[in-house]
């Protein structure tokens, strides 16, 4: 699976493309968020008419009929496009390894390893969330499925405001509306119109933060074996996404959700401050 992710797609695109990377990046998660858009209800569907081992079934006959010879041909082309660009050694030397001894590496893995952990805790116990707020589980699922159109939305948004907002002003962003989000939700109990700002921007949040990862990290870690960086920042990020599920239980069993939700906010909050801090130690080095 871990061929058809973001990571491995975003480091050949930045390899061939460079600084032009960003808007190919962008056009490829717009896809996947219309894929996000289509995932849940055709889930749901499929499991509620077949049982959950058909759509298991579909998606994984899907990914290998469909996903992967279009990943085959896509690559290929990108590399073929890119054979004018610097060749680089594909063995990583002791020095070249030097920036995972680095602060600037680790603050900026910390950071979006804990954005992660937020929002995997936050989607993947959206619908039990939903449940305790006594919300109706077919809205529980039409809530979930507009994440997927707010993540185009935020990479639409992202493109319109290319020229005007810097890569960095987008990252914080981020964390800030992600940081919202959640207080929203913890909100939506009282006043459940809440939840259609919660799903705007955790969706538009997840869907800016899944584009601007790789650019963030070219432009503060630098071009070279950008593929060995993007992977030692994925590991971080996608430990992150791996265990969130399980820390969200783990928390729940604790205290319930009314202490897990703080707790989420507190996290993105810390994540900012990791992001800001990596930004500072290299704004010091170029001067």
């Amino acid at each position: 699976m871990s061929g058809s992710l973001y990571e491995p797609c975003f480091a050949l695109l930045t390899r061939a493309r460079g600084e032009r990377a960003k808007r190919s990046i962008i056009f490829v998660t717009l896809m996947a968020g219309f894929a996000g858009t289509v995932s849940f209800p055709v889930a749901h569907s499929i499991a509620g008419a077949l049982g959950w081992r058909s759509a298991v079934m579909f998606f994984g006959a899907t990914a290998i009929l469909v996903v992967a010879p279009l990943m085959w041909l896509g690559a290929n082309a990108i590399e073929r496009a890119g054979t004018h660009r610097h060749r680089q050694n594909p063995h990583l030397s002791l020095a070249e390894s030097s920036f995972l001894r680095g602060p600037v590496f680790w603050c900026l893995a910390l950071s979006f390893g804990l954005g992660a952990i937020a929002h995997g805790i936050t989607l993947h116990h959206l619908l039990p969330i939903l449940d305790e707020r006594a919300l109706h589980p077919e809205v529980a699922v039409i809530v979930i499925s507009f994440i997927g159109p707010m993540q185009v939305a935020g990479r639409l948004a992202m493109m319109a405001s290319e020229p005007h907002v810097s890569n960095h002003g987008i990252a914080t962003a981020c964390f800030v509306l992600l940081a919202v989000s959640i207080l929203l939700l913890i909100g939506a109990a009282a006043t459940p119109v809440l939840l259609i700002g919660f799903v705007i921007l955790f969706g538009g949040a997840y869907g800016m933060v899944s584009i601007i990862r790789p650019v963030i990290a070219r432009e503060l870690l630098g071009e070279r074996q950008f593929g060995a960086k993007s992977g030692a920042l994925a590991l971080v990020y996608l430990a992150g996404s791996a265990s969130a599920p399980f820390l969200g239980s783990l928390g729940w069993s604790w205290g319930g959700y009314r202490m897990v939700l703080p707790g989420l906010t507190l996290i993105v909050i810390l994540g900012l401050c990791l992001y800001l801090w990596a930004q500072r130690l290299v704004a010091k080095k170029q001067h």
